[in-house]
């Protein structure tokens, strides 16, 4: 363990236990008004946790956007323009390319001050990482992140940049070398897994609905990890309609002993919570 990790890792006086990111600006990652991923169940998010106590002594944190250099970290440079540029085309873009990184379709249509939005998400994730890094707070929470599906040269899944890699990458460049990724949305996380594939410093555990019966139909028990990553990445497909005790049970029987046997210096988790059985997607 580096310096910079076990600094984070003892305890510090004074320092916050819990850190929640939050800025009004999350609400600008609005695709349509009748999209599906409206970003008023952030601010609503906020509200109901204000009024039920919970962010009780919980400090907040004010993030700032990402920069290029920061997205670079799992993006191309292409694609963060095509990004850029797509706005001033509207819904139908006119460069071909802007189609080819998954830009103007229905999942993920053009909207104004796009880029902008996307990296004030992914600057969320990384502030919640830099608190942690930093030894000042223990558990830090980025109520916007989570863009788990955008991929090195394209959207996809209402994700434009990827957070929660982008986050990842920054921590293994700064002092962590066994980080755990843990997602429990209905979806599998296949732009976190893409990213990782092959790094057996990072540790992806994704319990999701079956791929034969939902997009992005990947996360196939088979798939492990690839070259020195061989045996990294932990699959749980679940079938759909999985209730309550069978999804606890699945988790209790895989996850503590990967996290266990994997002994991570920091856990990063996607907390999508679209498989709660009422909700549409």
């Amino acid at each position: 363990m580096s310096d910079q990790a076990t600094r984070a890792a003892v305890s510090i006086p004074n320092r916050p236990e819990d850190i929640v990111v939050w800025s009004a600006d999350y609400l600008g990652y609005r695709w349509s008004d009748d999209h599906p991923m409206n970003p008023t169940r952030l601010d609503l998010t906020m509200a109901l946790a204000t009024d039920l106590g919970v962010l009780a002594g919980v400090e907040l944190v004010e993030p700032s956007a990402a920069p290029d250099s920061e997205l670079l970290r799992f993006h191309t440079s292409a694609y963060i323009e095509a990004v850029k540029r797509a706005p001033s085309q509207g819904p139908a873009l006119r460069d071909p390319d802007d189609v080819v990184h998954g830009l103007g379709s229905d999942d993920n249509p053009v909207f104004e001050h796009m880029h902008e939005a996307s990296a004030m998400l992914t600057g969320g994730s990384l502030a919640a990482a830099r608190e942690i890094a930093s030894g000042r707070a223990r558990r830090a929470v980025s109520i916007g992140g989570g863009m788990h599906h955008a991929m090195a040269d394209w959207a996809s899944g209402f994700c434009v940049y990827n957070d929660a890699a982008i986050a990842i990458s920054w921590l293994l460049d700064n002092g962590f070398d066994r980080i755990a990724y843990i997602d429990v949305d209905a979806h599998h996380g296949d732009g976190v897994q893409a990213a990782f594939l092959g790094d057996p410093r990072v540790l992806t555990v994704s319990l999701h609905q079956h791929p034969a019966t939902l997009w992005p139909n990947t996360g196939w028990s088979t798939e492990v990890g690839t070259e020195r990553g061989e045996g990294s990445s932990i699959n749980v497909p679940l079938l759909p309609g999985t209730a309550d005790r069978l999804w606890l049970r699945a988790f209790h029987a895989i996850v503590p002993g990967a996290i266990g046997a994997f002994r991570p210096q920091i856990i990063v988790s996607q907390c999508g919570v679209d498989s709660h059985r009422e909700d549409p997607l």
